[in-house]
C-alpha cells in the first residue's frame, strides 16, 4: 500500500519528459480504445473466416478481462513501480494482439482476446495513475479533455476502421497493426517515464496486495459477466445457468464492500468512498455516466446503418457531432474548473444538459431526416463531456495524494464495469425489441444464439422494400426504448450531485511518484515531508484544517 507520508510538492514545470510520456499514455489509450470498437465491427467477418459460430465469447472475453484485472493495479502500481507495470500490461496487449491475428480457430482467437482484455484493462488503469502523478486535480480536467477526445475519436472510427478491414478480407491486420504502436508506446514509457520504483522485497511487495478482497471483486464480476453474456444468447434469462451467477456476482460485490469496510485491511476501495459523501458521489456519477455515455456511442451506429442505411463508414462520419462535441465540452469543463476553483456546478449542468439530450434522440425514429439525427446528437456530446470529466474532482478532492493509485484504480473499474453495463442493458433491449416486432417470417430465417443486429445489419439493404421498411421500423422502436431507459438512467445519475461538497483542490502532486528532476533535489527521503496529509484524518474525514470544505 502507499504510504499516506509521501511528500507533496508543487507542479513541477513541464519539460519534454512530460510531453512524451504523456503522448505514449495517449498512445496506449488509443490502442485499448480502437481494439474495442473496432474489433466489434469485424467480428462477423472473422468468426465467419474461423469456421465459427461463438459470436458471444469472441466479443465478450475481451470485456470480461479487461474489467476484471483492473481491481489488481492499484495494489500492482503501488508494490512494484508505474513503469514496470506498465511497460508489462502494454507488453501482455500486443501478446494478445499477436496470438489474435494469427488466430487459426475460434478456440486461439476467444485465448487472443483474453490476454487482449487483460493488457488493454491494464494500461487504461495505469494511465489513468500516471496522469494524476504528473498533473495537479485543478489543471487535470484540461488534459482529461485531450484523454476523452482520444475516446471519442476512437469509438467513432473503430467501426469503420473494422469494417474496412473485414470488407477486403484483411481482419488479421485489425491486430498485427497493434504490435509496431505497441512497440512506439513501450520505446516512450521506457525512456521518458522515469519515476522511483519501491525498494521492498518480493516477499514485501506481494504481502502488500489486497489479496482477499481482489479475489472476491474479480470473481464476482466474472460471475456477473457470464450472466449478462449468456442472458438471453445462449440460455434464457429465467433459467438457472444464468441466475445462478447472476445472484452470485450480485452478492459477491455486495459482500465484498463490506468487507472492504469492516474487516479487510486492504485498499482495493478507498476508504474515502465509505466515509466522503463527496467521494462517493463522484463514484456514483462515474458508474451511471459509463452506463449512458457508452450505450450511446454504441448504438447510435446501429441506429444509423438499420435506420438509415448508412454504411459502416458513413456511421463513423454520422456520429461526428457527439463525437467531437463531447471531447470539447470535456476540455471546456477542465478549464472551467480550474478558473473558478470549484466542480460542483459542472456536474450539475452537465447531467442537466445529457437529460436533455437523451430526450432530443428519444424522437428519432424511422423517417428523421439527416440534419435531425445529426443535429439532435449535440446537446447529448456537450453534456457527456461535461460528466465525463466532471466527476474525477469530488472523488479525488477529498483525498490527499498518496491514495490516488488506488482511487484511480477503482474509478476506472467503476467506468469499465458500468460501460460493460451499457452495452449489455443496450444489447438486450435491442435483442428484445427485435424478436418482438420482426415479423416473424423473417426472423424466423435468423441465426439462434447470436445478437440479432450482426445477423440482420449486413444484408438490410438487400431487402425486398416493404420488407425492410418494416425491420426498419422495429430498430427504430428498439433504439428509442434503449435512449428512453438512458434517459432515466441519466436522471439517477443527476441526483448522484446530491451529497456531493466543494473541497479545496489540492495543487501539489505526491512527490514519490512524479517524475524525477535531475535539477532539483528530489531524491530526497519521500517520507519526511508528511505535512501536506495533515489534514486528512484516519478515517477520511474532511477536517477543518485539512481540505476546505464548502456548501
Amino acid at each position: 500500500m502507499e504510504s499516506e507520508l509521501s511528500s507533496s510538492v508543487p507542479p513541477p514545470k513541464r519539460g519534454f519528459d512530460f510531453w512524451m510520456v504523456y503522448v505514449s499514455n495517449l498512445v496506449i489509450d488509443m490502442l485499448s480504445v480502437l481494439d474495442l470498437m473496432a474489433v466489434s465491427t469485424a467480428l462477423p467477418t472473422i468468426v465467419s473466416h474461423l469456421k465459427g459460430t461463438d459470436f458471444i465469447w469472441a466479443g465478450s472475453a475481451y470485456t470480461i478481462a479487461s474489467t476484471a484485472i483492473v481491481p489488481l493495479v492499484g495494489d500492482l502500481v503501488s508494490a512494484f513501480g508505474r513503469k514496470p507495470v506498465l511497460l508489462t500490461f502494454v507488453l501482455t496487449f500486443a501478446l494478445g494482439s499477436a496470438i489474435s491475428g494469427a488466430a487459426q480457430n475460434m478456440n486461439m482467437l476467444i485465448a487472443g482476446r483474453a490476454v487482449q482484455g487483460f493488457g488493454g484493462g491494464g494500461c487504461l488503469a495505469v494511465t489513468e495513475i500516471v496522469y494524476a502523478d504528473l498533473v495537479p486535480l485543478p489543471e487535470r480536467g484540461k488534459f482529461q479533455g485531450i484523454v476523452v477526445s482520444v475516446w471519442a475519436i476512437g469509438c467513432a472510427i473503430g467501426p469503420p476502421i473494422g469494417g474496412a478491414f473485414a470488407n477486403s478480407g484483411a481482419w488479421r491486420w485489425l491486430f498485427f497493426l497493434n504490435l509496431p504502436l505497441c512497440g512506439i508506446a513501450m520505446v516512450l514509457t521506457s525512456v521518458f517515464l522515469k519515476v522511483r520504483a519501491p525498494k521492498a522485497s518480493l516477499k514485501e511487495k506481494l504481502g502488500q496486495m489486497d489479496w482477499i478482497g481482489i479475489t472476491i471483486i474479480v470473481g464476482s464480476t466474472v460471475s456477473l459477466a457470464l450472466a449478462f453474456t449468456w442472458g438471453g444468447l445462449t440460455f434464457p434469462w429465467d433459467s438457472a445457468n444464468v441466475l445462478a451467477p447472476l445472484v452470485i456476482g450480485a452478492v459477491g460485490i455486495g459482500f465484498f464492500l463490506i468487507a472492504e469496510k469492516y474487516w479487510i485491511k486492504g485498499a482495493t476501495v478507498p476508504r474515502y468512498f465509505f466515509t466522503s459523501p463527496t467521494t462517493l458521489s463522484g463514484y456514483m456519477g462515474t458508474f451511471f455516466h459509463g452506463i449512458i455515455s457508452l450505450a450511446a456511442i454504441y448504438y447510435l451506429p446501429v441506429y444509423f446503418q438499420a435506420v438509415q442505411n448508412a454504411s459502416a463508414i458513413g456511421s463513423g462520419v454520422d456520429i461526428f457531432p457527439i463525437t467531437f462535441t463531447i471531447p470539447f465540452s470535456a476540455l471546456a469543463t477542465g478549464i472551467s474548473v480550474k478558473a473558478l476553483k470549484k466542480y460542483r456546478p459542472q456536474n450539475y449542468i452537465g447531467w442537466a444538459i445529457t437529460l436533455i439530450g437523451f430526450g432530443v434522440i428519444t424522437r428519432l425514429d424511422a423517417d428523421s431526416t439527416r440534419a435531425q439525427y445529426i443535429c439532435s446528437q449535440i446537446p447529448l456530446g456537450i453534456g457527456l463531456g461535461i460528466v465525463w470529466v466532471g466527476t474525477q474532482f469530488p472523488i479525488l478532492a477529498p483525498l490527499p495524494v498518496s491514495n490516488n493509485a488506488h482511487a484511480l484504480a477503482f474509478f476506472t473499474f467503476t467506468r469499465r464495469f458500468a460501460q460493460s453495463w451499457g452495452i449489455i442493458i443496450g444489447g438486450t433491449i435491442l435483442q428484445n425489441i427485435l424478436l418482438k416486432d420482426l415479423p416473424p417470417a423473417y426472423a424466423a430465417t435468423l441465426p439462434q444464439g447470436v445478437q440479432l443486429a450482426y445477423a440482420i445489419i449486413p444484408d438490410i439493404r438487400g431487402l425486398d422494400p416493404a420488407l425492410r421498411r418494416q425491420v426498419q421500423v422495429a430498430f427504430a422502436n428498439a433504439t428509442q426504448v434503449i435512449w428512453k431507459t438512458m434517459l432515466g438512467i441519466a436522471g439517477v445519475g443527476l441526483l448522484t450531485c446530491i451529497p456531493m461538497r466543494e473541497v479545496a483542490l489540492r495543487e501539489s502532486l505526491d512527490d514519490q511518484w512524479g517524475l524525477k528532476d535531475k535539477d532539483k533535489a528530489s531524491e530526497s527521503d519521500p517520507e519526511k515531508d508528511p505535512g501536506a496529509q495533515q489534514g486528512i484524518a484516519e478515517d477520511g474525514r474532511e477536517e477543518v484544517n485539512g481540505p476546505v470544505v464548502t456548501s
